[in-house]
């Protein structure tokens, strides 16, 4: 049995598509599909069942895929020893960050990495919160910066950062004029919230319902722009992140932001890795670039 048989098998199992595999795995598809006939052949069980219009893989053969995903993630655990061992700084770190906190966080820590760390590739994947847990089980992301709490025990979980929310409004909203928000400030309040999916969502949701606010059902954003600019446009009030009204974010017209009295609601960012992970001690390292970010840039704009 080889390894690449098993890799051709797993990404089969993501795609479900002999050709779409194929590319994948930089082979010819009948290379794909033969070294799979011969793993079968091996293992004397049908692993997918083949026909014109889709794949779909037998009852057993997604037990072997998920068994297969296993052994790849300890192959490339192996890989990483080796590659550490001969240069601890260098290689490939593959981070998911979720996308309310990307584009906030990664202009301030990034250079940081790249100084301390100049051999180092690091690929980032930005993707929802679901996602990011997906890839840490599928063994293709090394590590994933989350909010917490992350409900999954096979996780280290590195907290980072605690980040206030501010309540964003447009300039001649009623809450407009006050200095501190308080929460029963948002009762009977209507929020535009991001669509499901996004953790952002579920935090917001969670103060609308201590407030006694609740969301907007008419508009579900699909990012933290367009919430902005959908409060610049006088359509609703929204909670952001103190990171997402920071410089370099740009000030928006008509948008103004007011935190909330302390203590006010808040996020806890986390770095998470797998505990079986073989990169244990560099993203310890990681992490903590990512714990010394200035303080400033957390305290909500008064």
């Amino acid at each position: 049995m080889n390894i690449r048989a098993i890799q051709y098998l797993v990404t089969l199992a993501d795609v479900r598509h002999f050709s779409k595999a194929a590319e994948l795995c930089y082979v010819s598809q009948p290379t794909l599909s033969t070294q799979i006939r011969k793993l079968e052949e091996e293992l004397e069980v049908q692993l997918v069942e083949r026909s014109p219009r889709q794949v779909m893989l037998t009852p057993i053969g997604e037990e072997i895929v998920e068994r297969g995903r296993s052994i790849l993630s300890e192959v490339d655990a192996m890989r990483s020893i080796a590659r550490r061992s001969r240069d601890p700084h260098s290689g490939t770190l593959r981070l998911g960050i979720f996308p309310t906190l990307a584009p906030y966080l990664l202009p301030h820590v990034i250079p940081v990495i790249r100084r301390r760390f100049p051999r180092l590739t690091l690929r980032l994947f930005e993707e929802k919160t679901e996602d990011i847990l997906d890839m840490l089980d599928r063994g293709t992301l090394d590590a994933g910066l989350l909010a917490m709490p992350i409900p999954d025990d096979r996780l280290v979980c590195h907290e980072l950062f605690e980040e206030a929310f501010v309540v964003a409004m447009p300039e001649q909203h009623r809450l407009a004029t006050k200095q501190f928000i308080e929460l029963e400030d948002l009762e009977q309040e209507e929020l535009l919230l991001l669509e499901d999916g996004h953790c952002l969502r579920d935090q917001a949701l969670e103060v609308c319902h201590m407030a006694g606010a609740h969301e907007k059902l008419d508009f579900h954003a699909t990012s933290m722009e367009t919430l902005r600019q959908m409060v610049a446009a006088n359509t609703g009030i929204t909670l952001m992140p103190t990171l997402a009204v920071k410089p370099p974010v740009a000030p928006t017209e008509n948008l103004v932001v007011r935190p909330f009295r302390e203590p006010g609601p808040r996020r806890t960012i986390a770095m998470v890795w797998r505990k079986s992970s073989a990169l244990k001690g560099f993203n310890e390292e990681i992490a903590s670039i990512f714990s010394a970010i200035d303080s400033e840039l957390l305290k909500p704009p008064q």
